[in-house]
């Protein structure tokens, strides 16, 4: 059974820093393509990193230069290290794995229909 808890969310002020975590069970990290995705209230679920198996990321327009994704094959754990946070970063956070890589031919896996396995997700709340 796959199981994918994350954790590290709550509140920042802007400017501020956060570390979400993503705990594996029942996938390996280090095989499969994975992914943080985040969804605003009234707003479609978008990719903001992956990482594929050979440790290449892939980062949305909103995160680059200030969001790095990591994992720790030791503990199957994914991480996203948020910096330099802003309110419109405010969502809730979903940690997905995908079994094929991130990057297919041209394609990239971008869409949340390509994931196949999801979190339960974690609240991030960024005050100005």
């Amino acid at each position: 059974q796959v199981q994918l808890v994350e954790s590290g969310g709550g509140s920042a002020q802007a400017g501020g820093s956060l570390r979400l975590s993503c705990a594996a069970s029942g996938v390996t990290v280090s095989d499969y393509c994975m992914a943080w995705f985040r969804q605003a209230p009234g707003e479609k679920r978008e990719r903001v990193a992956a990482m594929d198996r050979t440790g290449n990321t892939f980062y949305g327009e909103s995160a680059k230069g200030r969001f790095t994704i990591s994992k720790d094959n030791a503990k199957n754990t994914l991480y996203l290290q948020m910096n330099s946070l802003n309110p419109e970063d405010k969502a809730m956070y979903y940690c997905a794995a995908r079994v094929r890589t991130c990057l297919t031919g041209y394609y990239d896996s971008r869409a949340p229909a390509d994931y196949e396995y999801w979190g339960q997700g974690t609240q991030v709340t960024v005050s100005s």
